[in-house]
């Protein structure tokens, strides 16, 4: 028996890596695997007719013009997708399988290193030991920062309750923090099992003393957080984003950071890498990270996985565990 033809698109750096030699031979095994770093579609096209099955990210996009050449196609996996992608993909038939919670673990657990460290400081301490300037307790308790909390029981808001969100929602459970929650597209009686309270932006925005946004970066959620809402936030709050620079208004952000009297701990940026001469980057009270959020191993090899068993299970003729259909097309980006 033929073997199926399995194109694997992915940036060069994956075929090089030591942790996914063994699941590229397996795959190899089973399937007859051309291995590329296409990104453009000049690139990819001349493997487009050749391939049953395509493994990749998300560029170059694979589009509708695209999906006349590949008439071989039946099985297309990403590890993120576009509308511009999945729409012709289903009208085509398609069978479209996405990974793009491959991330939400690392992404949730790296939401809660933040927050605590918000809350508790860290990072300065790191710093300032680093420096031989840090403030050691004389007269206690009269000279112990006030700012510096603990998280149980503080209000939190999580603004986008989806994989992510709750994940982190399950994170925070020990804390027993009073949640609070935001996402148009959740139904009520998912908050009332993790015992949140289903809220607006502005409710947030006024009363939680951590903030967190990790929502997704659909087209309508651009500045979901905006200038009203970080002037309302209270005195002292911390706001952490792990989903995209988009869902803030950073500029706002930045007048507000610059009063001194809230903390940022801030994953993501307009301009990435961020620029050297950022203005957040003076910023004592900004915490920054270089999008590294979801970017562990764990989540790449897991990426791999879902991929490829939703492939397996495709050809042999059971059902996929996470396979796009039309419903879900609004939750996606066009590109």
């Amino acid at each position: 028996m033929d073997k199926k033809k399995l194109l694997i698109n992915l940036p060069q750096g994956y075929f090089e890596h030591e942790m996914l030699q063994s699941r590229f031979a397996s795959l190899e095994k089973e399937y007859d695997v051309k291995k590329t770093s296409c990104n453009t579609h000049e690139e990819i096209r001349p493997f487009l007719s050749w391939a049953e099955a395509i493994l990749m990210w998300s560029w170059p996009a694979i589009t509708a013009e695209d999906f006349e050449i590949a008439t071989n196609l039946r099985f297309l996996g990403q590890i993120n997708t576009t509308t511009t992608t999945a729409e012709p993909a289903l009208k085509k038939g398609i069978v479209l399988s996405e990974a793009r919670h491959c991330w939400s673990p690392a992404v949730s657990e790296m939401a809660l290193t933040l927050i605590l460290n918000g809350l508790r400081k860290v990072s300065q301490f790191h710093i300032e030991m680093r420096q031989g300037v840090e403030s050691w307790v004389d007269a206690f308790p009269t000279d112990i920062n006030p700012l510096e909390r603990q998280l149980a029981g503080r209000k939190v808001g999580i603004i986008g309750f989806g994989r992510i969100g709750q994940g982190l929602a399950d994170l925070l459970s020990p804390f027993k923090v009073q949640l609070q929650i935001f996402d148009p597209f959740l139904p009520e009686s998912v908050a009332k099992g993790y015992g949140a309270k289903m809220s607006s932006v502005d409710e947030i925005s006024k009363s939680c003393e951590v903030i967190v946004l990790c929502a997704a970066n659909a087209e309508n959620a651009s500045k979901t957080f905006n200038a009203g809402h970080i002037a309302s936030m209270l005195p002292n709050a911390v706001l952490v984003n792990v989903g995209r620079s988009m869902l803030v208004d950073m500029d706002a952000l930045l007048v507000r950071l610059k009063k001194g009297d809230i903390t940022a701990m801030l994953d993501v940026f307009d301009t990435e890498p961020l620029e050297a001469d950022s203005p957040f980057r003076a910023l004592s009270n900004a915490y920054l990270s270089p999008h590294r959020s979801g970017g562990i191993m764990e989540s790449v090899l897991r990426a791999f996985d879902m991929l490829s068993g939703d492939m397996e299970l495709y050809f042999a003729g059971e059902k996929l565990k996470y396979s796009v259909n039309e419903s879900m097309l609004s939750c996606f980006s066009k590109f």
